[in-house]
């Protein structure tokens, strides 16, 4: 009996130990680095980055209310249809929601168009990262337009 029970907690402390959760601080670098790597793939409209970055799953809501899934969103970047030249955060959070789910809120700055002058858009946005097969992948997105700069979180 005291040989289950020892076996009992040191399964326990094990999982304690692996649990995201607890250790949710080291995650978000990579949380960041999975933000950065899908506006990254986005600015360069690179198809192969786009491709590994986005979950299949992808929901894409733009600010203007249309809806885009991972091959509509993929087709339009690819093709010139949208140009996404930057996008700047203004401020970033992020937080698991569950293991292997993330969101990110937060406010930036989005220069959109092939030629100057180029669209700027102030959005307040929210997105999902899904862990897929040990990779931190796009999931959704929703974002409303604002009528001025985000305002920077203080330190």
């Amino acid at each position: 009996m005291k040989f289950r029970f020892r076996v009992i907690a040191l399964l326990a402390l094990v999982a304690l130990a692996f649990s995201p959760a607890i250790f949710s601080a080291d995650f978000t670098a990579a949380w960041r680095a999975a933000d950065d790597a899908r506006v990254a793939a986005m600015t360069s409209a690179d198809p192969a980055k786009l491709a590994t970055t986005f979950s299949d799953e992808l929901l894409y809501v733009h600010s203007n209310g249309k809806s885009d899934t991972k091959a509509s969103l993929v087709a339009a970047i690819t093709t010139g249809k949208s140009v996404y030249r930057s996008v700047s955060y203004e401020q970033r959070e992020f937080r698991e929601v569950s293991p292997g789910l993330v969101l990110m809120n937060g406010g930036c700055r989005v220069q959109l168009g092939k030629t100057a002058p180029f669209n700027e858009l102030y959005l307040s946005v929210l997105a999902a990262y899904r862990l897929e097969h040990g990779t931190w992948r796009f999931l959704a997105w929703q974002s409303c337009k604002l009528t001025e700069p985000v305002p920077p979180t203080k330190p």
